[in-house]
């Protein structure tokens, strides 16, 4: 069961998860909380993001996080921003809020779906506790209740995804022409891997000072090839490429890393560059 904070220092909202901490990186501010928070004292003349006087500092996990809180003449609220990190970080500790913002969104086009509420069909709230300190204009997010998933590792292998990213991006009906980008992974994980198609991908040798740049139609099949330039890396990354583009297209953007990064480090075909790391470019094929 859960029990009641005891470390509160400021005025708290005990704010219900919702979509728009997901996909607005946002959140509306109560009315009720106006006064209590100073919000028309300290915010009223900020009406747009660029105001300096909106900046305000979010603390989450005790890291700090730049937003601004903006006045909607038009919708007479104001609303919390913050950094779009920080939404992302939000989406990875409740995960069931987000994956089921996901499968709403999923459900809006399909017309057996348009009277049924998904609160209601998949019962459970999340919350996340916000103190806001007037004084120096700092809001602190602390994370309240959780509801566990069910297959709590694959669940965080989807919200980490390539694949998750891409159906985000279709339904927030993002640019056609976006590359999904993803950090480093360590080798062992390539087990667990969700496969990627068409994507560019990159290799580091942490102990021999390597960096590899690669292109696949299938990136699990071809990390799983032994690859002798490089055979002893440890972390790998990749890009999912734009939907459309071909086979040929992905190997002239190969080409074209490829030549960029020999122009910073030290490489196999002697091409001048700045030498600004003391890793070497394990490519063997490097356009001249």
């Amino acid at each position: 069961m859960k029990t009641e904070r005891s470390d509160i220092e400021f005025p708290l909202w005990r704010k219900k998860v919702d979509a728009t901490l997901f996909k607005n990186s946002a959140t509306p501010i109560p009315k009720w909380l106006w006064k209590v928070w100073d919000i028309e004292i300290l915010f009223s003349q900020c009406t747009y993001k660029d105001n300096p006087a909106s900046k305000i500092i979010v603390v989450f996990d005790k890291e700090k996080y730049n937003g601004r809180v903006v006045y909607s003449s038009s919708k007479r609220l104001y609303r919390l921003f913050f950094d779009k990190h920080l939404s992302d970080i939000l989406k990875d500790v409740f995960l069931m809020s987000y994956m089921r913002s996901i499968e709403q969104d999923l459900r809006k086009c399909k017309a057996e779906y348009a009277s049924q509420e998904i609160e209601n069909e998949i019962p459970f709230w999340e919350f996340i506790d916000i103190e806001f300190d007037s004084t120096d204009k700092t809001f602190y997010f602390k994370a309240y209740y959780i509801q566990k998933p069910a297959y709590i590792e694959l669940f965080k292998e989807l919200v980490n995804s390539h694949t998750l990213k891409i159906i985000d991006d279709l339904i927030n009906l993002k640019d056609d022409f976006r590359f999904v980008k993803q950090d480093w992974v360590h080798r062992a994980k390539l087990e667990s891997q969700i496969d990627a198609k068409n994507v560019i991908y990159n290799l580091i040798d942490t102990r021999n000072k390597l960096i590899y740049i690669g292109e696949a139609e299938s990136l699990v099949q071809r990390l799983n090839q032994k690859r002798d330039v490089i055979k002893d890396w440890d972390f790998y990354r990749f890009d999912c490429l734009p939907n459309g583009l071909t086979r040929k297209q992905r190997i002239e953007i190969e080409r074209l890393i490829i030549r960029t990064f020999a122009s910073f480090l030290e490489n196999k075909k002697g091409i001048s560059s700045m030498s600004i790391s003391n890793y070497e470019l394990a490519n063997e094929k490097i356009d001249l």
